[in-house]
Parts: C-alpha cells; structure tokens; sequence
C-alpha cells in the first residue's frame, strides 16, 4: 500500500565509476554482471592516497560538484534563469541514485532503474518540482494548482500494487481484507490518524509534515517524535497488529533503507503525511513512473544544460581561497585544478567529508554528525516472456511479498501502452540490506561474489514464481551494489546541527544534496539544489 491506496483507505476510514564485472554463472547459463558505483574511487579517498598535480587549469563562475538530482537541478535553475557562467562536472556517477541501465534484446532496447523509480504527486510546497514537470510535458496544465493535470503516460497504469499474503496474491500492499477483525480495525485507525496529520499545522502555521522537510513545521511538540524509534510509538498508541507492523516496517525499509526500530517516529510519520500531492485526472496518491525510473527525470534536467556547461570527471579536494573555491578534480585525461567563483558541493555527505579537508570549519564534523547510510541492491533481470500468473493477480507494476527480507520487484514494460505483452521485459527486485548495522552489511557485500549477491537479489522473485521458472526465463541480470544508497533518518536526525550547517552555509562554498535533509527522496534533492544555485547565482 503506497500513498494512493493509503488516501483512498484513509478516505473512507555516491561518489565513484561503475566497475563492471561480469561472469556467467556456469550452472545457470546466465551472464550476471555487478555494478559498484563509487568504490573504487571512494575506497581511494578513504585510504588517503597522495593527490595528483594538476596538467591543466580550468575557469568558471559556479562549478556544480557531482551530477544527481541536486546537482542537475542546480544546473537547470542557473540554465533557467539566464545564468552561463558555471560548469557542471558530473561527478563519478552520471545521474547518481537516479541512474538508468539499458538491455538490448531481441526484441529491442529495454530501459530499468539502477535506482529510484517513481514520484509521488507532488506537494503544493514543491514548486520546483512542479515547475519542472510542466517544463517536461508531465504536468500537462496547471502547474500549481492543487489538481493539476498530469500525462496519462507518466501516471502508473492499473493495477499498480499487489500483495503476497499467506500463499495468494492480493490488491495493494496492506492486507486489511485477509486478516481478522481487530487486526483490520487497527489498520483503519492508523490510517485515519495519518490521514488527518496530512491536514494538521503546528504551532508556527506550517503543516506539521511536508515536501520539502524544510518547510515542515517546527513546533517542539510534534517535533519530539523525533526522539523515538517509529516501532515505540506505534506501540505506544495501542498498534501492536502484526500485520500492519509488518506492513510499516515494508513502508520504512522502502523509504529509508532502515526498519521501524531504527527510523524515528518523525520521519515514520513523514511518510505518509508530508505530500497530499493530487491530480485532476488521477485517484489521490497515485504515483508518476516511467520503464527507466527517475532517470526520466534526470535526462529531462541533463538535456536542458548547455552540453558546453557539463563535463566528465570528479572531485578529489575542495578548498576555499582568497579569490574563491579551488577544486583538484580528475577525468579521464588525468588530474586538473578547477578555479571557480563559487561552488556547489553535490555530493553525498560520505564522500565531502574526504573531499572537503575542513569541513569542521563548515560546522559539520562527520564524526558526529553523518546520517548513517544503507546499502542498497538494484537487480534488473531480463526476462524472455512473462511467468504465469494467476488469472484472478495478474502482475502489477508493483510486487511485494508480506514479511519478506527483500523489497519486491516493478516491471519496467509495465507502462507499455500495447495490445499485447512485449517479448521481453526486465523486472527490477530492490533490497535493502536493513536487517544489520550499516557499515557490516557493507562488509558484507564487499565480500560476496556474483552467485551470493544473486541469491540476495532474487529472494522475492524465487518465492513468487519458483527457482525452476524464474531462471528458465532470464537472460541475463544487472546488479548495482549502493554501499552508502542513502541516507536514514534515525532518532535525533532533526535536530542534527551539522546538518543544520550545512543546510545555512552561504559562503564561496555551498551544500545541495538530499543528505541535508538526512533521507533520500527527488524532492529534497531538487529543493537544495534550487536553493544553492539561487545562492550562487546572487553574488
């Protein structure tokens, strides 16, 4: 149950190149290919190798560090309203967590997200985002109205979510129709109490949770949430359902990369009270998704910079001068220094905390003040046909199984508008590795080869249809390993003051990235990425 079944029930109740290594698992026939974005390069800013000399010096206005949302949607803005002077360098990663990957089948190509996949409507508050979708003909009229209209292509098509729940498969996410009565009667109380949240204000006349955090309410009462596991306060309130705890652990694990006993009761709450996003053609909380994911998104800011304002390559060090912002970067024809008037730091707080030597003196010090970061698998499996399903479920873009490890898979030709099934599709599986501490699943992926990951990769996709069919059916599979895919919001995150700091800074040197906001979503990014090129360009 994502946030449109949840309005509808309510209402009634990093930093590095992918390295590729591919091999074929000899027993299956199945060439797996594993994608590590950011070790390589990242492990060398950890171990503090010597920097190299530049060979060559470059000049610009505003130099964009790192291009993912944040990142681009700095270059967009800047673009936008008129501004040349700035170059983009797009960072080790094209596009960050909101990267694409391609399959060429038989049947042609076939795009699926290396990361995130989809957009809530978006919240009256975010108003860039809005006015990028208008500019990107996914808002087709209206743009900051509360029901604009939205491209029927970019809504997700029915059925959108299904369950695997005690052995059948079911509509939505929230099994309320196959448990028994008390345990239904606290899903209905939940959601009517999160449901009326989205409508509450504090204190200071903002609504208590909203899109972009910044401009949620800061009322102390309310903000106190933030000192308690999400678990504790549901048990608290008399929710002790397994089902829905089940469900809200899911809802946290999808969100966060972190279950209800490490994210806060705050940002638990967040979830489903912070947008409201509606549509004049579409239910409540429906969501806006497309085969490649986010990276729809990402390529619309891309193709709207100058290519001559972009370029290949990455940070190694950041300092502040007299004059402005000296940055010693690298691409692929060897070490340069970059001279700028001011900078935009878009990257993951992990990685600035190598690149930036001071960063202390910014008021953040890593050591204290670093949200903790999941990792993260994206395993896209291409797919000869379509295992069967049963004729009552038939596949959703969305596929969760109750109580499992693993996070479900969406279906990348899902939006497909076609008479028939194409030949060929790509289920993307997603899973968190939430169930330990964060630096040890890192170790642990760190030390995994192609076969193990798999088996991680492919645990909900093995239950749903069998070892037998599921490998009998693909032809191959990409995995991305995210050792730090973002940040998790636990207790105290709120009241951060190195993220505060950062959030301030209004210096040569700047700070955009969803990580000031201490979770990951496009919104956040896009926020702080709008708010550092204003700053930028004001000056």
């Amino acid at each position: 149950m994502r946030r449109r079944h949840f309005l509808q029930a309510a209402g009634a109740a990093g930093l590095g190149l992918a390295l590729p290594a591919c091999r074929r698992l000899e027993h299956l026939g199945i060439p797996v290919r594993i994608l590590q974005p950011g070790l390589a390069e990242g492990h060398r800013l950890r171990d503090a190798g010597p920097l190299p000399a530049p060979t060559r010096a470059l000049r610009t206005g505003v130099a964009i560090l790192g291009s993912g949302v944040a990142g681009l949607t700095a270059a967009w803005r800047l673009t936008r309203d008129g501004d040349d002077d700035f170059l983009l360098l797009d960072g080790p990663e094209p596009d960050g967590n909101a990267a694409a990957g391609r399959f060429d089948s038989p049947s042609g190509p076939l795009l699926h997200p290396r990361g995130a996949h989809y957009l809530p409507l978006p919240s009256m508050e975010s108003r860039g985002v809005r006015e990028l979708l208008f500019e990107l003909g996914v808002i087709e009229a209206e743009p900051f109205s509360e029901r604009p209209r939205f491209s029927e292509t970019a809504l997700v098509h029915a059925p959108d979510e299904r369950l695997y729940f005690e052995g059948t498969w079911h509509e939505g996410l929230l099994p309320s129709g196959q448990v028994n009565a008390a345990e239904a009667a606290q899903h209905r109380r939940f959601l009517a109490e999160v449901a009326e949240l989205t409508r509450r204000h504090g204190s200071d006349g903002r609504r208590l949770f909203c899109v972009p955090k910044a401009l949620s309410s800061t009322d102390a009462e309310w903000r106190r949430l933030d000192a308690q596991p999400f678990r504790d306060w549901l048990v608290a309130q008399g929710y002790s359902a397994p089902s829905l705890h089940t469900w809200l652990d899911y809802v946290c694990r999808d969100e966060y990369g972190a279950g209800l006993e490490r994210v806060s009761a705050w940002a638990g709450l967040h979830y489903f009270a912070g947008r409201g996003g509606r549509a004049a053609n579409a239910a409540d909380g429906t969501v806006l998704t497309w085969p490649e994911g986010l990276a729809f998104l990402a390529q619309g800011l891309r193709a709207r910079v100058p290519p001559a304002r972009q370029k290949p390559g990455y940070a190694l060090r950041i300092e502040e001068t007299r004059e402005g912002v000296r940055i010693l970067c690298q691409d692929a024809s060897g070490p340069f220094m970059l001279h700028a008037r001011r900078a935009i730091c878009a990257m993951p707080l992990h990685v600035a905390a190598r690149v930036v030597p001071h960063l202390r003196d910014y008021g953040f010090d890593p050591a204290r003040h670093l949200p903790a970061q999941a990792p993260w698998l994206v395993a896209n499996f291409l797919l000869d046909g379509f295992p069967a399903e049963p004729p009552d479920a038939p596949l959703a873009w969305d596929n969760v199984i109750h109580g499992s490890p693993g996070l479900g898979w969406v279906v990348s030709t899902h939006q497909w508008l076609r008479a028939a099934k194409p030949a060929h599709t790509v289920f993307t599986a997603y899973r968190a590795l939430a169930d330990q501490p964060p630096a040890e699943a890192r170790r642990r992926l760190l030390a995994m080869g192609p076969d193990e990951l798999l088996a991680l990769a492919a645990v909900d996709l093995r239950q749903a249809y069998g070892a037998l069919e599921l490998w009998r059916r693909t032809r191959a599979v990409d995995i991305t390993v995210r050792g730090h895919g973002m940040a998790i919001p636990g207790c105290g995150s709120l009241n951060n003051p190195g993220l505060a700091a950062l959030q301030a800074a209004d210096g040569r040197l700047l700070f955009a990235h969803a990580d000031l906001s201490g979770y990951s979503v496009f919104e956040e990014a896009s926020w702080w990425g709008e708010r550092a090129a204003r700053l930028a360009a004001a000056r």
